[in-house]
């Protein structure tokens, strides 16, 4: 197979690649028109990538492509929708970042609550500030919340339990025992949450439901003085309810994913709140550990071996939780060439649009089963003719 790679993948999981017999082609710049170019040129059947964009246009581009992999934890680089409208899958690598994202939001807290960015930058520039810079909260006995309870979510709990932290969780998925579990408090709901919390670290996916669930009744909501870490995307904090909370409250904030980040590795950057003291802006860099490196090219290069070996992907996304289909044929029959060609003529004369298919074969390749999941109304007389093809032994119809 083909593969393009175009972000920056270990070399030896490329190497590993090429000894399976692949072509991999290495092109870690590839962007915006340029990977679109590419694509059109090379038509490969598998895209790895890591920040880079996935658009319409790139999909278009290459009718070949089958597998779209980000080698990260979530998708919302990568137009889902058109890959799924072209039947191209797209998987990801969960999980494998996160203990250094947590470890990012943890340094982000204790940052805020310390202001070490500053006591820094105060003395390179050769001012001393001991009064100044001796006032802080601490950790130890205060309560952090959580917005989102995943793999990261759970990762920096553990951590916040160490520094003697209480913790508070709200998730759409959490319940009561799996929190016992995690040590943890579960929150009915963000707004809850915020009530109680002096520290908040988000951690949900970029989804319609998650833009501004951190919004203005939030912020109103979140004790004067309290910190906020933001390391999973910048559409889930209100902008502007933010900014009016470290006006008025003085709430303070860090974020990894400032809005309007460069596309580009460097550059200029220009976000008026970055020259604000009570806010951090970090470079995007959460997943940016060796370890956490090493963890997701591990797991990338997992999943399209296992896909150019079976053709099947590990983590695929977007595939249908549940299809259309109303009915379940199922066609027992003897292991012989047309069998099924013949049974799926017929399915088409009785106009059932079939949905979900699979065949099992027995033991001595003698017989078969086939289960036909689909869409349309059975009749005796379809039924009837199936059971008639040859070689076919049985054949019945049930409601889903």
């Amino acid at each position: 197979m083909l593969f393009l790679i175009s972000d920056v993948f270990s070399e030896d999981a490329q190497q590993r690649l090429r000894g399976a017999g692949h072509d991999v082609r290495y092109e870690p710049a590839l962007k915006g028109a340029e990977l679109t170019a590419a694509l059109a040129e090379m038509q490969p059947q598998v895209l790895v990538v890591r920040s880079t964009k996935v658009t319409e246009a790139d999909l278009d581009a290459a009718p070949a492509l089958e597998l779209v992999v980000r080698a990260g934890a979530g998708v919302d680089t990568i137009d889902v929708g058109a890959a799924s409208r072209r039947g191209v899958f797209v998987a990801n690598c969960p999980g494998k970042n996160s203990a250094a994202v947590a470890e990012l939001a943890m340094g982000l807290l204790l940052a805020l609550d310390r202001r070490i960015p500053d006591n820094v930058a105060q003395a390179r520039a050769g001012h001393w500030d001991k009064a100044g810079f001796s006032k802080a909260s601490g950790l130890k006995g205060r309560t952090l919340g959580l917005v989102g309870f995943g793999s990261i979510g759970r990762e920096v709990a553990a951590r916040a339990q160490a520094f003697g932290m209480r913790v508070v969780v709200w998730s759409r998925s959490l319940d009561d025992e799996t929190a016992a579990e995690a040590g943890v408090e579960r929150m009915e709901s963000p707004l809850a949450l915020a009530g109680v919390a002096d520290a908040v670290s988000v951690h949900v996916a970029s989804t319609p439901d998650t833009r501004g669930l951190l919004d203005a009744a939030f912020f109103d909501a979140l004790r004067p003085g309290g910190l906020v870490i933001n390391t999973a995307r910048d559409i889930v904090i209100d902008e502007a309810a933010m900014r009016r909370a470290i006006e008025e409250k003085g709430v303070r904030v860090a974020t990894d994913v400032p809005p309007n980040e460069p596309a580009v590795k460097e550059g200029p950057f220009d976000y008026d709140l970055a020259r604000n003291d009570a806010f951090y802006v970090t470079h995007h860099i959460g997943a940016s550990t060796d370890e956490a490196t090493d963890a997701i090219g591990a797991e990338a290069l997992r999943v399209v071996l296992a896909y150019a070996d079976t053709g099947s992907a590990p983590n695929v996304v977007n595939l249908a939780d549940r299809t259309p289909a109303t009915h379940l044929l199922t066609v027992r029959h003897l292991d012989r060439v047309g069998v099924l060609a013949a049974v799926l003529a017929e399915a088409r004369r009785a106009g059932w649009n079939v949905q979900e298919m699979e065949n099992v074969v027995f033991a001595g390749a003698e017989a078969a089963c086939a289960r036909i999941r689909f869409d349309g109304a059975p009749d005796a007389g379809a039924l009837d003719r199936i059971r008639a093809v040859e070689h076919v032994l049985n054949a019945t119809v049930m409601g889903l």
